[in-house]
């Protein structure tokens, strides 16, 4: 395990843009991250054992819970860092859902200490992607990554365009801009993703996936 920090009651929101996390693929086992740990978005579905310690609060008998990232928990700079502003930077801190805290210390508690390390993912099922745009923009939310969940690099191609990289912008989603990206009102669209584990093994996974969406011609 590594740096001990503390952890406190959800913030229920969308900040990595899953919207429902039961329909796509997660569910209530998740944490709000502190501004530290959110790094923008990049750590969306990442995921993290955690374990109670030092507490009179904790079950002692509980080894650990596995909690998913899929929130920020914003700072409050009104608060004192140690008392209530508890996702204020630099601060380490987990805003866990009350099924995963009641998993690890009694729910009264309100805040304890812990321990935490990060650990790949278990995803059931495939990869799943959201999608918005017209001819000239895209945008892709990408969801239930499994392993470690980072993803390194992402990339469309057309039906009539060459390869476009997508950049990060916010949460789990990535953006490409192109001028007539999608001219045809059906178009076979070809996304890429590099996916990287930071776990474990610096391994990186590639895999290509044919889509098939319906565009408003531009005008």
């Amino acid at each position: 395990m590594k740096e001990k920090i503390l952890i406190g009651e959800i913030i229920r929101g969308g900040a990595c843009g899953y919207v429902n996390l039961f329909s796509n693929g997660y569910d209530t086992n998740t944490a709000a991250l502190s501004t530290t740990l959110f790094n923008n978005g990049f750590a969306c579905g990442t995921c993290y054992q955690m374990k109670c310690v030092q507490s009179p609060w904790c079950y002692p008998r509980v080894q650990f819970t596995t909690v998913i990232a899929t929130n920020l928990c914003p700072p409050n700079w009104s608060q004192d860092s140690s008392n209530g502003g508890w996702c204020n930077t630099p601060r380490v801190h987990f805003d866990m859902s009350k099924p995963a805290f009641m998993k690890i210390a009694q729910w009264k508690a309100g805040i304890v200490p812990v321990l935490n390390r990060r650990v790949p993912c278990v995803r059931p099922g495939e990869l799943r992607f959201s999608f918005q745009g017209n001819g000239y923009w895209l945008l892709v939310y990408v969801m239930n990554v499994g392993g470690g969940g980072d993803i390194a690099k992402m990339w469309v191609k057309g039906s009539k365009t060459g390869r476009i990289s997508m950049s990060h912008d916010w949460g789990a989603s990535y953006q490409a801009f192109a001028t007539h990206m999608l001219e045809c009102c059906t178009c076979k669209l070809e996304c890429r993703i590099d996916l990287q584990d930071k776990c474990e093994l610096p391994l990186i996974n590639k895999f290509t996936i044919a889509l098939f969406f319906s565009f408003l011609k531009p005008y």
